[in-house]
């Protein structure tokens, strides 16, 4: 089974990264980017071929299909798994070239297309516990897109494993592959009545081993900054700099805490990452991240307060800010019935990897899907240095979590 897995995630893996379907924030249509129905298409057909059934890809760009129970299933419980198929923007996705570093030596590896991205345990300590096993890495260039291309192959090869051994008992599955996770609107649309499931799994975790039942919680800020424009010849008592205000609000902002950079396990923190304008007009966007929403609030005060003090000095300006919640921490809700999670811990014992759990310092469909009623805990793919050039994944790790999934569905399948 495992060498039939390792065959199926290698050949699946290495066509999907290729695909590009990189998802865009301020795209309006659904999906953001066209160039996702590549690789949704691609997976409707996949899935045809492979004996699924009520394949649909729906309005709302989500690929779904069933795989038939293969025991008695009204009393069971029907289990959905789910990947994204979108890569993050912040990083190109174009042109992936996936390298396989056959029977990993624990050397450092050097990226062909830019040598100065080099993959070490001292930039992923996790590294060092992978020789002997097959990493696949890009080429420099381009992010690698693991995130989440491993969790769509390791479903796929679940699938056919499950469809091919009929005599393994399990209830009704379903698979669901959906789009633009990465800007938090790939289940947005989702219709729960389309999906059909009492729980479900995504497959977008890291460390072999990890059942994450606790996320962030967050929010996403915009302050946008109208100066008063004027020829800079004649300026003087006149212009108001949209650029230096930004600047300003951002010094007043924390610099040495509370920032990606700066905090990790259950601290939060603000991320400004884009800041664009002239001198007329600046905007800022932030992302605040904590796993309480009492420290989410706090977060939007800072920026709120740092706003309105940059408005008060200059009131020729307009300071605006706008602050969207995007995700909520699933832990709220899963903590009122753990059964979801300590079924994939089962499962994960059946397999004989050592449970990880621990929060995960970020989202996942998963956390909206769980807010909406349909408790949806987020399991292992082996994925590390998501979103940049140094992203990576070994076959190995995929093939432990595709085996983990076989399990779950039997789990699920057995009297309680």
């Amino acid at each position: 089974m495992q060498q039939f897995f390792l065959n199926q995630l290698e050949q699946r893996f290495v066509r999907y990264v290729q695909i590009d379907t990189q998802s865009d924030e301020k795209g309006t249509a659904v999906p953001s980017t066209a160039k996702q129905l590549d690789l949704l298409r691609l997976l409707a057909d996949e899935m045809r071929a492979l004996g699924l059934e009520d394949v649909l890809l729906t309005d709302y760009a989500c690929v779904m299909g069933t795989i038939p129970a293969t025991i008695p299933a009204d009393t069971l419980p029907t289990v959905a798994f789910l990947a994204h198929v979108d890569t993050a923007p912040a990083f190109s996705g174009t042109a992936v070239k996936p390298l396989i570093h056959r029977n990993y030596d624990g050397r450092p590896i050097t990226l062909p297309d830019d040598p100065t991205q080099v993959l070490n345990a001292a930039n992923s300590p996790e590294l060092a516990g992978k020789i002997g096993e097959d990493v696949i890495t890009a080429s420099g260039a381009t992010l690698l897109g693991a995130d989440d291309k491993a969790g769509v192959a390791i479903i796929m090869t679940m699938a056919e494993h499950l469809l091919a051994h009929p005599e393994i008992p399990h209830g009704r599955i379903r698979l669901c592959f959906t789009p633009d996770e990465e800007i938090g609107k790939g289940v947005a649309r989702m219709n729960l009545a389309d999906l059909g499931a009492d729980v479900a799994y995504t497959l977008d975790g890291g460390d072999a081993g990890e059942v994450t039942y606790e996320t962030f919680s967050a929010d996403k800020a915009v302050v946008t900054i109208t100066g008063v424009s004027t020829h800079p010849g004649t300026a003087k008592d006149v212009l108001v700099n949209a650029l230096l205000l930004a600047s300003n609000l951002i010094q007043q902002l924390p610099q040495d805490t509370d920032t990606p950079e700066t905090t990790d396990g259950r601290q939060g923190f603000i991320f400004l990452y884009s800041l664009k304008g002239t001198a007329a007009a600046a905007e800022l966007q932030f992302i605040l991240r904590d796993f309480e929403v009492e420290g989410l609030q706090a977060y939007s005060d800072q920026i709120r307060a740092a706003a309105a003090r940059i408005q008060a000095a200059e009131p020729r300006a307009r300071v605006e800010v706008t602050v969207t919640p995007q995700y909520r921490n699933m832990r709220y809700w899963l903590e009122k019935d753990k059964t979801p999670v300590e079924m994939a811990e089962k499962a994960l014992e059946q397999t004989g990897i050592p449970l990880i759990s621990r929060p995960i310092r970020g989202g996942t469909d998963g956390s909206w899907l769980t807010a909406k009623g349909l408790p949806t805990p987020n399991l292992f793919t082996g994925m590390h240095n998501c979103h940049g050039p140094l992203e990576w994944v070994t076959l190995q790790d995929m093939a432990r979590a595709t085996e983990m999934c076989v399990h779950l569905a039997q789990v699920w399948a057995e009297p309680r």
